[in-house]
């Protein structure tokens, strides 16, 4: 009976092999196909860390900044233009400005290893940086809901990042492409210099926040552009007035952080410009630029979804309660 059964178990153990290797081969095939190809070579790899240290210095430097705006305005009872020349003397002011600029150089060369889409919302991690000095300097435990709120920002930015790294190209920049750039900068700047002028006594902090953001995501694309441009040899005089464009930018957004500073935690000014800046930049760098031209629809999905998450996560943190008028903050230490 034994000898009898072997053919048989023979048989069915060729018969498992053989549907075993069919199913092997067509999940390699499946792999092949749905798995994308990481499309961020090992040199704009690069990028990638240099953006992580621009972050550590914008959180510090907006921590910095935040302090020194604070002491102006308690020794004038205001915050405007006039009080600009007073920072100058708070050298936690001009340290946090150092640190900025500094930020900014590190953003700058991130941005020449990598694509813009790839490197600029690396920022978020400056996010949980701030969070955490703040809740040092000012000595207050930070609540389950500021951590879900920060971690629905990071979480969506690093979605976005990811998805990024999987399908972003760069391609040398044309000259139309900046021109679509510089006249949607032209309009949003004047329309924010309309609103700041009109309703400035009204405007909330939120609005400051995102109107920094909005801006700074044209400066970090126009730098983008002067970049590429540069790299491909085609140094022209559009390309100055892109300079120009990304100048006014910087000093109006400038503006709007001290403002977002006299009104909101530093927290909050950070997890708005990392979040608010990097959708603006790679919404430019995705239509404009076409960074995620060979991106396909589930990947656009992705990208949307993760800028609404990231984008709650900013509300939620925006939303969060506030200190009653009757509570004694506690003494916060010295940075």
């Amino acid at each position: 009976m034994a000898a009898t059964s072997f053919p048989a178990l023979a048989a069915g153990a060729l018969l498992l092999s053989g549907t075993a290797g069919v199913v092997a081969q067509s999940a390699r095939t499946a792999v092949d196909i749905d798995i994308p190809t990481i499309s961020v070579t090992p040199y704009q790899a690069i990028g990638i860390p240099i953006a992580l240290v621009g972050a550590f210095f914008l959180a510090v430097g907006t921590q910095l900044q935040s302090r020194g705006v604070g002491k102006v305005e308690a020794a004038s009872s205001a915050f405007g233009l006039k009080q600009l020349p007073q920072l100058l003397g708070r050298p936690s002011w001009l340290i946090g400005t150092l640190l900025l600029g500094l930020a900014i150089v590190f953003q700058l060369v991130a941005l020449g290893f990598a694509p813009l889409i790839v490197v600029q919302p690396l920022g978020a991690i400056a996010l949980v940086i701030t969070a955490l000095l703040n809740a040092r300097v000012t000595r207050v435990k930070i609540t389950k809901e500021q951590t879900r709120a920060m971690v629905l920002c990071v979480a969506g930015i690093g979605l976005f990042v990811i998805v990024a790294a999987l399908y972003a190209v760069e391609e040398p920049i044309r000259q139309p492409q900046l021109i679509i750039i510089l006249i949607m900068l032209a309009v949003v700047t004047a329309a924010l210099a309309a609103a700041y002028a009109l309703w400035r006594r009204k405007l909330h902090t939120v609005f400051y926040v995102v109107a920094a953001g909005v801006l700074y995501g044209f400066v970090v694309t126009l730098a983008k552009v002067v970049i590429n441009r540069v790299i491909t040899q085609n140094f022209e005089g559009l390309t100055v007035v892109g300079i120009i464009g990304l100048l006014v930018a910087a000093g109006l957004g400038g503006f709007f952080v001290q403002k977002a500073h006299q009104s909101g935690q530093p927290d909050l000014v950070v997890a708005g410009l990392t979040v608010v800046d990097p959708l603006v930049a790679v919404g430019i760098g995705v239509v404009v630029l076409g960074e995620a031209s060979n991106a396909p629809w589930y990947a656009l999905v992705l990208f949307v979804v993760a800028g609404a998450v990231a984008v709650f996560g900013v509300w939620k943190l925006a939303m969060r309660p506030v200190p009653a008028p009757g509570d004694k903050p506690k003494k916060p230490r010295v940075i």
